[in-house]
């Protein structure tokens, strides 16, 4: 080891003697401190401007704009002007021959070699911690152990980019095609990753070489036992390959010796990598105080449920507009989409199959009207020269049932005894499933029965399964649609009041009916009440003499007349709410409606009345302004008239509850119920609306209603703890200080010092 040391620290001496090693480092602390001044200097006006601040240490290191991300994007090109003479002066110099002529062996020289870079790599690390010092002394509550495994993956990036730098420099006495040689190996670790994988047997190798995006995971705040042990394998391949080359330098070799060591130093490596990459080997760390790299515990303990095998199986119509989601040569970023799934049950297979059949792709059917379904794929085989096998749709198991599916882009969880759900893609901005839709999906594998959302029919009711404006289908059923019933974990079905209402259902859904129940239909109904069912009642106004006998037992009265509130912008019988301070208390998504400053707008609302002596608590979720507004009791025409105030025909100025929450303890449970003046913000068009100026809440309701009603099961909690670093200990003054120092005056100071030493050494 002393050997080593001296080796190193005479290499240490040759590099900062020179103007490349000072310049580097001047340089690189000049760009570095621009990038974190500018991305921490946002940070400290947003927070003058007096903007909530939210994990200000992930948000300034990590991220698309974090200052680690954008450093490891141009770290590489520093590294080949660093490592390009460590060898190459040796041989261009002659030196190399009293190195041969010496006592030290080859391992001796290359490693203490070596050791001189990862201390220079250090010094470039220390440089950058300097800034996360800086960070966590003025970041209240800073996430430390984030800053720390993103310096840990920057230098092992840069030890890595060292370590090639290094063969490179042993291959040639040129310094420039060293450089250059180096910059070549980089450029192949970092598109190998897209080289065959449409090839079962290359992507797995091609795809483990690539040095792109290993060092994310640690910028992140993971710390993940693949990547790590990346960096440990590629230091030490292009270490033991420089070994070889001197060693062979030295002494010369037979070519066939020479290749095989090469052959067996490569394989070895390969074959630690292919086992590092087996997810039941793979360890991982989660550094970030939230735990954002791991899954919810919600989805943790859904997933502790899943005992028995599993299977997702994708079966992609290439005829469907989504075909490219996960074609072969993605399969490796596609199998990346569960990878926290798998952390947690390496067990999980993933298949996949391609087939062809004829759906609603209406861009297609335009390109190509004459063509039949086989002759479409072969066309599109042979125009996107698509070499993977593509079955009939009659070669995919029937058990699939991908007509219900309507043939489109679909997942397949099933387990081992033969338990099946889907898992789809969207059709909205994202596409693809976040964790709650993935979640949803596994939970369905688990429990034997879901809560089923019972759609009352038979009076002219909104239907679960209309596609009009005024229809249900959105909320319910509609496959595509994320935030639908069917994607969140729930079942549902159709109810008749012409008999029980079934004990399967967990919530029974009455809105808007246009016809009076019949008694039979009220006696069935309240035994329902009686025994403790939850009730979503959507109401109408117009609608109140069909509305009052259900919810007279429930002690609420849909008052007459329609809500109004004029305005400027919107017609006057569209009512805009914000969450009352007891609809916040009463949930934590109604509490961040309430703080986003999120509206629900009711197109048509009827005003609500309640009373307590029925035994229930009512909590009173939203209310019609306390000024401006009123329950319009003449006019009924809202788009030719114009209502005004008439306090002689019993119109009060004055807020109207118009969604309310009753609860009581009946049976050993608690029933719980959910009454709203307007039955229009659930359906298919309010859910869709784009207002101006109007930030909706009804995605909040929706999830505080079936959250609530279902004793917090579905839709399932995707809650973290709030990360505490939210302030800076920083003010307008002192960071205008700090900001010439760390970007001006810090790297003068190293050029000033750097200079000092090469001038001196010069003289010498």
């Amino acid at each position: 080891m002393k050997v080593i040391y001296k080796i190193a620290k005479a290499e240490l001496k040759t590099l900062f003697f020179s103007p490349i090693a000072w310049l580097i480092i001047v340089v690189f602390t000049f760009q570095t401190s621009i990038l974190f001044t500018s991305v921490f200097g946002d940070q400290v006006r947003r927070q003058i401007l007096g903007w909530k601040l939210f994990s200000i240490t992930l948000s300034t290191f990590s991220g698309f704009q974090g200052v680690f991300t954008n450093v490891q994007q141009y770290l590489y090109l520093y590294i080949p002007l660093l490592t390009m003479g460590v060898m190459s002066r040796e041989f261009s110099s002659g030196s190399i021959k009293l190195l041969y002529s010496s006592p030290l062996t080859s391992r001796q020289i290359i490693f203490g070699k070596y050791l001189a870079l990862l201390i220079y790599s250090g010094i470039l690390t220390g440089l950058l911690a300097l800034f996360g010092v800086f960070a966590a002394c003025t970041i209240v509550h800073a996430d430390i152990p984030v800053i720390l495994t993103g310096l840990l993956g920057l230098f092992l990036l840069t030890a890595a980019y060292a370590a090639v730098g290094l063969f490179m420099s042993s291959l040639t006495s040129y310094t420039v095609v060293s450089a250059m040689g180096t910059l070549a190996i980089f450029a192949l670790l970092n598109y190998v990753k897209g080289i065959g994988q449409d090839i079962a047997f290359v992507r797995d190798i091609t795809y483990w070489l690539a040095i792109t995006g290993r060092s994310d995971t640690f910028i992140s705040g993971m710390i993940s036992s693949e990547d790590l042990l990346y960096f440990l394998i590629v230091i030490a391949l292009f270490v033991c390959l420089t070994i070889i080359k001197i060693q062979n330098s030295r002494q010369r070799s037979p070519w066939l010796v020479t290749i095989a060591k090469y052959a067996v130093v490569l394989c070895v490596a390969m074959l630690v990598g292919y086992f590092s990459s087996l997810p039941r080997l793979m360890g991982y760390y989660d550094a970030t105080r939230t735990k954002l790299n791991t899954l919810t515990k919600s989805s943790q303990e859904v997933l502790s449920h899943l005992d028995q095998g599993l299977t997702i199986t994708t079966y992609t119509n290439m005829l469907d507009e989504n075909y490219y989601m996960a074609l072969p040569s993605a399969y490796k970023y596609d199998v990346d989409r569960f990878r926290q799934y798998i952390r947690f049950k390496p067990e999980i297979k993933m298949d996949y199959r391609y087939y062809y059949r004829k759906t609603d792709n209406k861009q297609l059917e335009k390109q190509y009207p004459t063509l039949n379904e086989k002759q479409l794929a072969d066309t599109l085989a042979t125009l996107y020269d698509w070499r993977f096998q593509i079955d009939p749709y009659s070669a995919i198991p029937k058990d699939a049932n991908l007509e219900s599916e309507q043939f489109h882009f679909v997942r397949v969880l099933k387990l081992d005894n033969g338990k099946q759900a889907y898992l789809r893609i969207y059709n909205d901005m994202m596409r693809l499933p976040s964790e709650a839709e993935i979640t949803a999906a596994f939970k369905r594998l688990v429990v034997d029965k879901l809560p089923t959302a019972g759609f009352v029919t038979g009076h002219g009711e909104r239907r679960s399964s209309g596609v009009e404006d005024r229809g249900y289908n959105m909320v319910a059923q509609e496959k595509s649609f994320r935030y639908a019933l069917i994607n969140q974990g729930f079942d549902f079905k159709d109810v008749s009041l012409q008999q029980e209402i079934p004990t399967n259902i967990r919530i029974l859904l009455i809105a808007e009916p246009k016809q009076a129940f019949s008694l039979d239909e009220m006696v069935h109904l309240n035994n329902y009440i009686n025994n403790g069912g939850n009730l979503l009642i959507a109401g109408e106004p117009g609608r109140q003499e069909f509305m009052n006998p259900i919810t007279a037992p429930l002690g609420v009265q849909f008052l007459p007349g329609t809500l109004v509130k004029p305005s400027d912008k919107f017609q006057q019988n569209l009512v805009i709410m914000k969450p009352t301070q007891e609809a916040a208390d009463f949930s934590f998504h109604l509490d961040v409606a309430r703080k986003r400053e999120q509206v629900l707008p009711f197109s048509t609302a009827a005003a609500l009345a309640f009373t307590t002596d029925k035994g229930f608590k009512v909590t009173t979720l939203f209310t019609s302004d306390t000024t401006g507004g009123w329950d319009e009791l003449e006019t009924t025409n809202f788009v030719d008239d114009s209502a005004r105030l008439n306090t002689a025909a019993g119109e009060v100025e004055k807020p109207y509850p118009t969604v309310l929450a009753l609860s009581r303890k009946i049976k050993n449970k608690e029933q719980k119920i959910i009454v709203t003046g307007d039955a229009d913000w659930l359906s298919n068009a309010e859910l869709l609306m784009s207002r101006k100026d109007v930030n909706p809440a009804n995605f909040s309701l929706i999830n505080t209603v079936f959250f609530w009603m279902t004793d917090n099961e579905v839709p399932i909690d995707m809650r973290r703890d709030p990360s505490p670093d939210q302030s800076l200990r920083l003010h307008k003054t002192s960071w205008a200080m700090f900001n010439i120092g760390l970007k001006w005056i810090l790297p003068l100071l190293l050029a000033a010092f750097g200079t000092i030493i090469w001038i001196r050494r010069k003289g010498r």
